[in-house]
């Protein structure tokens, strides 16, 4: 009886056209530096954080305006959550390797440690408004660089930006009082 060879090649029909890749080593392409990694490390260990400290103070906060806040609250997570998702998975296209691990996040995150227990509305609004304006900064800060080496990658950036500085006033509002004239 005749062996078969067994190949990662499958021509598309009529014989022609693209053959499947190595199914080791297969990624090629651009990849990140160590500095585009550690900056875009940065980045996805604060919006790992701010979606944990979301948790905590959704399941926490009590007060006047409660159920604003709490629902609030899960526009931040599901943001933050979202956001984190797509640095880790562009720093994968780049060939680097995201470390969402607690340790690492409680290690070398950027936010300032949530406090335990229940948290008045008032004082979760302006907690989580320091939070994500603590993430927005991160950004702000390894942009040029990520920048200058992807701008792909800045574009990200960008888009977090935008929508991190909208729930950054989106939620202050909710302490502001109007300016008097």
């Amino acid at each position: 009886m005749a062996t078969i060879e067994k190949t990662n090649n499958r021509n598309a029909p009529g014989g022609v056209g693209a053959k499947r890749t190595k199914e080791e080593n297969a990624e090629t392409g651009f990849t990140a530096s160590a500095a585009l990694t550690k900056n875009m490390q940065k980045v996805l260990v604060d919006l790992i954080e701010l979606s944990l400290q979301g948790k905590q103070a959704h399941w926490n906060v009590v007060g006047t305006n409660f159920r604003d806040t709490h629902l609030q609250l899960d526009e931040i997570i599901d943001a933050a959550r979202e956001f984190g998702d797509t640095v880790a998975e562009r720093m994968r296209a780049l060939h680097a390797l995201p470390d969402g691990r607690s340790d690492i996040v409680a290690q070398s995150t950027t936010l300032p440690e949530f406090p335990q227990g229940e948290v008045l509305t008032k004082d979760v609004i302006d907690l989580m408004t320091e939070r994500i304006d603590d993430v927005a900064h991160t950004c702000r800060d390894v942009h040029d660089a990520v920048d200058e080496e992807d701008p792909t990658t800045a574009d990200i950036l960008h888009s977090i930006l935008e929508r991190l500085e909208q729930l950054s006033w989106m939620v202050s509002a909710e302490n502001r009082v109007p300016k008097k004239a």
